[in-house]
Order: structure tokens, then C-alpha cells, then sequence
């Protein structure tokens, strides 16, 4: 009888999964296919399976521009939503996000300094107004990882998950305050590079950016599913998650690890991505009514990648050369349900 209970079940989750991935794929081929310039559906079929669709302008227009932003958004929602639901599973709060550890914060410092004192480091250092250059994707990884370093030494000596969390929490306070000395003290032009940095951008990665960039969130995506079991016994409570034989301090600088690596190499090519990491996993448990990470995680993975990419479009203004910053659209939609989540969840010590 459970051997039979258990079969139901796990083909059950194979279809969810299946449906949920030609939902991806509808997503991303919608993606590719609309924007100021529509690109017929035929020749984009035409273009997945032969690589050309016959129109040498419309190839351009995917293989430079469209096609690695469309990656770069599938990765981008995926990244955000796992890491925003191990932060959720460690510290058992329904508003921890993929950025409550001060991981964005210090790579908003590290940009911040790049820019801001960029004319005082050298002047080769031409940072007038903002682009994708390997400088602010290495000064925002450098950021990330000093707070990273941080953390984890303090995740090895404190005990309380809670106390790390606002551990965290100080240290982006920290960075904003630094952040807004040099702003004070820097030139008009600085400033609105950095303002429009912070805005986030999913369409400014070359293919030579990608080769680093996609590596690196699928080898944060695959610790993510292999993390899976350690989080279902967080669900548990720290104590009992003991008491069964979890290395607590292990799994939890693993977990820090892991988020870092998303949430900050996210960060470091893509800028703050804001609201999307903390609303994506209720969204999904609501929609698929689970809380077993060994479905919830690829659920999660699948399920962020599609919205991601749906936001993209949304941003994109299909018809409209004009296009929205992605945190405007991910915080138009993500403000509302965190609202939701507070004013039906008043506890907010996170629990199952």
C-alpha cells in the first residue's frame, strides 16, 4: 500500500515537472519572439532547429541581443528563487530573501566604489556613465565575496540562526551608509551611473560574459537540488534536525555558500533584483501545495525561470522600442504579494 501511495506520488510530481517544463519553454520561445521588432513564429522554429531563419537581420537581432538575454532571465529567476527559498528554510522567515545576508549590499559597495572613485583609482578608469564592463562585474564580485567571507566565519562561531540574520542585515545597513557618504561626496554623472546600475539589467551580457556567467548559476543550481534532503530536515526545527544526525554549522555554511554564490553572481552582472527571490517560493508552495524540497527546489528552479522571463516580456513593451528597468517590474508585482504574505501570515516565525 505505501509502495503503491508512493509510485502515485512520484508520478504525479513527473508530470507537474513535465507541464512545468514546456511551460519554460513556451516562455522562452515567447521571449524570443516578441519585442519592438515581432519575429514570426515559423522562422523562429526555423531558427531553434537550424540555427538560421532566413531573414539575416531577425538572426541578428536573436543571436546578439535576444537570445542571451533570454538566458540571462531564465538563469536570473532561477538563481533568485532557489537562493530566496534556502534563506526562508534556514531562518524559518517567510521576508528572508536571497539578499538578507548583505550579499547585494556589498556588491552594490564594491560598484559604488568602482564608480565613485573610479577618477581618483586611475584614469583609465572611464566611468562616466554605466555599461557592462569586466571592472564593475569584478568590483561587485569583490563586494559579495568580502561579505561572504564575513558571514561565513560568523556562521562557523554563532549558534542562532537569528542572530546571523541580523548579523546580515547590520552589514547591508553598513554598505548602504558607505554607499551614500560616496554618493554625497561624488560628481552628478557617478551618481546616475550608479542609479542606473542599481535599476538592474537583464539584457547587457555579451556571449563572452555568459560563458562565465552560466556556468556559475548551474553549479549553484545543482548544490541547490543536492541540498534538498539537509532542508527538508530544517522544516523540522534546528533541534530536532540534530538530534537526527545533521551537521547543523555544515549544512548551514553550506547553504550561506551556496546563496552567495547565486544571489552575488546575480548581482555582480545583472545588478539588484529586487522582491522577486522573497515572493517566488510562497507563490510556488501555493501553487503546487508542497513543502518537500526534493520537489519544491526544481519546482522552484522551473517555475522562476518561466515568471522571469514573463517579466522580461512585460518589461520589454512588445511593439515598443522604450524598455522598463526589471526592478520596476519585479517590484510592481513582488510589493503586493509580500503585503499579502504579511497580512495573512502575522507570525512571521516560519514554519511548516
Amino acid at each position: 500500500m505505501i509502495n503503491q501511495y508512493l509510485e502515485t506520488s512520484k508520478n504525479k510530481w513527473i508530470k507537474v515537472l513535465s507541464s512545468l517544463l514546456i511551460v519554460l519553454v513556451i516562455c522562452l520561445l515567447g521571449n524570443l519572439a516578441l519585442g519592438s521588432v515581432a519575429i514570426d513564429w515559423n522562422a523562429l522554429l526555423s531558427f531553434t532547429f537550424s540555427g538560421t531563419t532566413g531573414n539575416e537581420s531577425w538572426d541578428l537581432i536573436l543571436l546578439n541581443f535576444r537570445l542571451p538575454k533570454a538566458l540571462t532571465a531564465l538563469l536570473v529567476g532561477s538563481a533568485l528563487s532557489v537562493s530566496g527559498l534556502q534563506m526562508q528554510t534556514l531562518f524559518r522567515n517567510p521576508l528572508a530573501g536571497p539578499y538578507v545576508l548583505g550579499i547585494s549590499s556589498g556588491a552594490g559597495l564594491g560598484v559604488a566604489i568602482a564608480i565613485f572613485l573610479g577618477f581618483y583609482l586611475g584614469g583609465f578608469l572611464e566611468l562616466s556613465g554605466i555599461g557592462r564592463s569586466w571592472l564593475l562585474v569584478a568590483a561587485a564580485g569583490l563586494g559579495s565575496l568580502s561579505v561572504l567571507l564575513v558571514i561565513s566565519l560568523a556562521a562557523t562561531k554563532i549558534k542562532d540562526s537569528v542572530t546571523l540574520l541580523i548579523i546580515g542585515l547590520m552589514f547591508g545597513a553598513a554598505a548602504g551608509a558607505f554607499v551614500s557618504i560616496l554618493q554625497f561626496f561624488s560628481q552628478a554623472e557617478n551618481i546616475q551611473a550608479y542609479v542606473i546600475w542599481s535599476f538592474g539589467s537583464l539584457g547587457s551580457l555579451s556571449w563572452t560574459e555568459l560563458t562565465v556567467f552560466i556556468p556559475i548559476i548551474l553549479l549553484g543550481l545543482m548544490m541547490s537540488v543536492l541540498l534538498s534532503k539537509p532542508l527538508n530536515t530544517l522544516l523540522l526545527g534546528e533541534n530536532y534536525a540534530i538530534s537526527l544526525g545533521l551537521n547543523l554549522k555544515r549544512t548551514r555554511l553550506l547553504i550561506i555558500i551556496n546563496t552567495a554564490i547565486l544571489a552575488g553572481t546575480v548581482t555582480a552582472f545583472c545588478g539588484p533584483i529586487a522582491f522577486f527571490g522573497i515572493a517566488l517560493p510562497h507563490l510556488t508552495r501555493m501553487l503546487f501545495n508542497t513543502s518537500n524540497h526534493l520537489f519544491l527546489t526544481p519546482l522552484v528552479i522551473l517555475f522562476g525561470g518561466s515568471l522571469m522571463l514573463v517579466f522580461d516580456l512585460i518589461a520589454q513593451l512588445p511593439g515598443i522600442e522604450t524598455t522598463l528597468p526589471i526592478n520596476a517590474v519585479t517590484a510592481l508585482f513582488g510589493a503586493p504579494f509580500v503585503i499579502y504574505i504579511l497580512l495573512r501570515k502575522r507570525n512571521l516565525n516560519y514554519s511548516y
